[in-house]
């Protein structure tokens, strides 16, 4: 049976075009996708993500169990509300998720991973709880909802308690406010500022109608699409999976190595394959011909050998097509893209393309 989230009737009272997503019926766009990402570069906009799973890890071994789990080290979480990104991997190092982990205390964290992963994620995370003083919980009453744009901050601050303002205004990236069943979080996967506030249900519906109140648009899966690869951020099942290395991935800086007694899941397959070389490195392409970059396309690096796109699309901010590829570590600059049997160049960035607002491959045109 396909699921709905809480704010289902206000993506129908919306006009939202709603569609299958691993299950879950949720909006595509209000009408125009382009209109949503410029909403959310330009203003303030707005998306339902309370298809995602909320896991609450509580225990005496709580610390040392999510240490062992996940490959970056919540050692460092040491303020209330702090978060932390990291994967979750196999015994192969291949990635399971990719998820964010909140910090209460040493004995209460909270994870918030990936909704098309849920099926495999929750029974990885209870089965790998064997032998730590632990409970898993997953928190399905719980609503989510993002809020990101340049005005999102203050747009969400109008509309919040005014006695959580100083303390909202007062948060850095990846720290979260606490209060009750309600969490601000001051995350996002747009590259703009923005909030994920998550509570329940009935309070998230609320602060929709507060928020479209304060013209925030209503954002889709398109237009998150599109604004989470200009910002160069993995898409869980196209640039990284189980069977790809975080170390390929662009995901190195989430891997904590150190303390080297830590025994997280996969870590003696990643320091072989460190200490081998890596062979591949997720990248960004930027095509100089026509045509669109899509998942799947073959790249040919002259000399050096042949990838593939992982995630492409056209840029509506910088009105180009702009794509994630893995290939080979010898890549340098340029490539070719494999369109339509037509062999089309492009050039090879960092894979980040645009960060509040602002293009960042300017430099390289």
């Amino acid at each position: 049976m396909t699921k709905r989230t809480a704010l289902h009737p206000q993506h129908l009272a919306a006009n939202a075009k709603m569609v299958d997503f691993f299950g879950w019926e949720m909006p595509l766009h209000y009408g125009s996708q382009i209109e949503e990402h410029h909403a959310v570069r330009q203003d303030a906009g707005m998306f339902d993500v309370s298809h995602m799973t909320i896991v609450d890890v509580e225990g005496s071994e709580a610390k040392a169990y999510l240490q062992h789990l996940l490959a970056n080290n919540v050692d460092k979480l040491k303020l209330p509300g702090k978060a932390l990104y990291s994967c979750m991997l196999n015994d192969e190092g291949g990635v399971i998720d990719d998820l964010i982990a909140y910090y209460f205390d040493d004995t209460h964290y909270r994870l918030v991973v990936n909704s098309a992963t849920r099926d495999k994620d929750v029974p990885w995370i209870e089965k790998q709880a064997k032998g730590f003083d632990v409970a898993i919980h997953e928190r399905d009453q719980y609503a989510m909802l993002a809020v990101q744009g340049p005005n999102a901050r203050d747009k969400v601050h109008q509309v919040l308690d005014q006695n959580w303002l100083d303390l909202l205004t007062a948060l850095k990236p990846f720290q979260a406010f606490c209060a009750g069943e309600t969490i601000v979080a001051r995350t996002g996967y747009t590259g703009e500022q923005g909030y994920e506030i998550m509570g329940e249900a009935a309070f998230v519906q609320q602060l929709w109608q507060d928020l479209l109140a304060k013209d925030v648009a209503p954002c889709g899966l398109g237009a998150r699409d599109t604004l989470r690869l200009e910002a160069g951020m993995n898409l869980y099942g196209n640039d990284m999976d189980e069977t790809t290395s975080p170390l390929e991935s662009n995901l190195t800086w989430t891997i904590a190595f150190e303390p080297v007694e830590r025994n997280f899941i996969g870590r003696n397959v990643l320091e072989k394959e460190k200490a081998a070389g890596i062979k591949n490195k997720l990248v960004g392409l930027v095509l100089e011909g026509k045509g669109v970059l899509r998942s799947h396309q073959k790249v040919v690096v002259e000399g050096v050998g042949e990838g593939e796109v992982t995630s492409g699309t056209f840029s509506p901010s910088l009105k180009l097509s702009i794509a994630l590829a893995r290939l080979p570590m010898d890549s340098q600059e340029q490539c070719c893209v494999e369109i339509r049997n037509k062999l089309i160049p492009a050039r090879i960035v960092d894979p980040c393309f645009v960060r509040q607002g602002k293009s960042m491959i300017e430099k390289e045109k």
